[in-house]
Parts: C-alpha cells; structure tokens; sequence
C-alpha cells in the first residue's frame, strides 16, 4: 500500500472518504474501505422493493436479534412495518444546550407506535462526538463522516441492551432517486465536480489535489451520469459510514435497501418532475393508507451548532483562516481532519 497523505486529505474534503484502494494517509495506519461487492437483488417495481425489503428485515431480526434505527422518514418507517411486535427501535436525538435543533423524535414515535415497537431515544451531544474519534479513527483509518459518532452511540447502546445488529434505512435515497438536487439537470463535467465536492481542496489545503478520475469513470460526452456517479461513489462512502461506526460498536450493520439493486432505468423525468424515489413513496403508500408523509430530510447533525466558535484548523496543512464563510457540514470535515492528522501523529 502506498502512502499519500496528500492525495488522501484531498480524497476525503472532496468525497468524505479516501476513494482510491492502495492508498493510505500514513504508514502506520491504512483506510478500511468498504466492500459494495455483496449480491443484491433485482427490483423492477414496488411490489418487488417491498418483497425484498420485507425478507431482508425479516431475516435480519429473526431470533429477536435486532434493533431498527428509526428516524422520522419513510425509509426506516417502511423497515419498520416489517420488524416483529415489540421490537426495538431508536431514534436518534442531537442535543445542544440553548439551541432547538432538528428533532425527529414526535414523528418516529408515531410510527414506532403504529407498528407496535418499544420506542428509545439516543441522545447524541458534542462531548460524545469527541469521545468517539479515537476509536472510529482507529477502526475507519481515516477521517469519517459527521454521523458516525451518532451511529457509533447508538451502536454502543443497542450492544448493550443485548442486541447484535442494528437495521438501517441508508441507501435507498441513492439507490432510488432520492438525491433530487444531484439528478435535477444534466450536469457538465466541470459544474458537477463543483456540485458535489464537499470542499475543493484548493479553497483550504496549501498543497492540494483535486482528484478527478472518480467524476471521469461517469463521464460521457462530457457530462456527468450523476445516478451512475452516486451509485458507485456515494454508495460506497455511505456504505462505509455505516458499517465502520457499527463496527466500532461491535454490532453488525444490516442495510434492507442496500441489498437490493434497481434493475430498470432511473426515470429522471419523473424525478426532475418532483416525484423523487417514486417506487418506495408507492411501498410507503401501501403500508400506511392515510397516513401523511413525513418530509424528506437528511440524518440531522446540528455541526454549524457545534462548531460555532471554532477557530479552524491550525496546522500548517491548511490555509488560515480556510474555515472561515463555510457551512457546519463544511467545517466538520476540516475539524476532523486535523484531528486525525493530530492523531495520526500521535501513534
């Protein structure tokens, strides 16, 4: 394996994850990449989403072995349809003192109820956020995604109250259409490297990368496949996110959507039309008649909250002052990037 630490740090502000296999950020520790080559079943339609869905669920809790991560949209919602009474679900709660923040809680117990599930919340704050680093740094050999610490705790927790693995909803937003703003347009090469980047790692490094070939492997005619791209790239981080932060917690990730694999064409103009993830809406629909459903949004992490007084990163790196005008999500990858380095350092 070979050692690019510049290359790695421009991987991970652009992709949130180390995307080359055989690279690594130092000779003493080496990312663990995270293996989408499972097999995957073929849907054509709802009914086959649903059916898939409900075999993985039910194979995966067989034996009361297994909790659901319930959240207040519809993917978990579905999941939860198909967990066995009296099953547990968590619901996962940021908590910042003297801030009101994104609170899913309300809207899961709803459905924890309807479903007849013990409801728990797991609350997540900052001081938890930092205690984990050490250990999903040390498992992940890289730096991680902002709700990893999340996924860790609630990892931690569910080991504890005897279970060994926790059911996830992730991927079927990339899997299904959901990701509207990447699949709004036809993008051209260069606009989509700006859309999707999470930093550009000119704007912060003093010795950056931009690493390119990721957006090149989807490139046609010059523009971007953006289902493809997401579908390999993002699946692969998002993959990685779940299964290091379960890893780390010593309980099994298990992922219904992500075993599954959308075997007809992605029907853009129907998406673009603003009925996004259109086949698990239609599953939804069926399970809950007359229920109303719940917005679409993304795991919350309240990172503008946390890191509201942070003075950026000080190592020598980074440009002074890079932090400076960017959004939470933006500075956490900054922020966990030096402490990784620093940790790095450390070993």
């Amino acid at each position: 394996m070979r050692t690019d630490k510049r290359r790695c740090m421009s991987s991970y502000l652009m992709f949130r994850a180390v995307v080359d296999d055989g690279i690594r950020f130092d000779d003493r520790i080496s990312p663990v990449l995270a293996d989408t080559g499972f097999e995957r079943r073929s849907v054509r339609n709802s009914e086959d989403l649903k059916n898939s869905l409900k075999e993985s669920v039910e194979r995966a809790a067989e034996g009361g072995d297994a909790a659901l991560a319930l959240s207040g949209g519809i993917d978990s919602a579905i999941l939860a349809r198909f967990m066995p009474e009296g099953s547990v679900a968590y619901t996962f709660r940021c908590v910042v003192p003297g801030v009101q923040v994104t609170d899913e809680t309300a809207i899961a117990s709803k459905i924890a109820e309807k479903c007849k599930l013990k409801h728990k919340i797991v609350e997540i704050r900052w001081e938890d956020v930092l205690s984990s680093l050490p250990v999903l740094f040390s498992n992940k050999g890289a730096p991680f995604h902002s709700i990893e610490s999340q996924i860790y705790k609630a990892g931690c927790i569910c080991r504890d109250d005897g279970f060994s693995r926790l059911i996830f909803g992730e991927n079927a937003d990339i899997i299904y259409g959901g990701m509207d703003g990447l699949l709004k347009k036809d993008w051209l090469f260069g606009e989509y490297v700006d859309r999707y980047s999470q930093i550009l790692p000119y704007k912060v490094l003093r010795d950056p990368e931009m690493v390119l070939e990721p957006f090149r492997r989807h490139c046609r005619d010059g523009y971007v496949d953006s289902y493809a791209f997401t579908n390999d790239i993002f699946r692969r981080e998002a993959i990685g996110t779940y299964t290091n932060a379960c890893r780390s917690a010593g309980v099994e990730f298990s992922g219904p959507f992500s075993e599954t694999r959308l075997d007809s064409p992605i029907d853009l103009e129907r998406i673009r039309g603003g009925d996004t993830k259109y086949l698990v809406r239609e599953v939804f629909s069926g399970l809950y008649p007359g229920f109303e459903m719940p917005p679409k949004i993304p795991m919350p992490r309240p990172t503008a909250e946390w890191l509201r007084n942070w003075s950026g990163p000080a190592r020598s790196e980074f440009i002074p002052r890079c932090h400076e005008g960017m959004s939470g999500d933006q500075k956490w990858l900054l922020f966990c990037l030096e402490k990784f380095l620093d940790y790095t350092d450390g070993l």
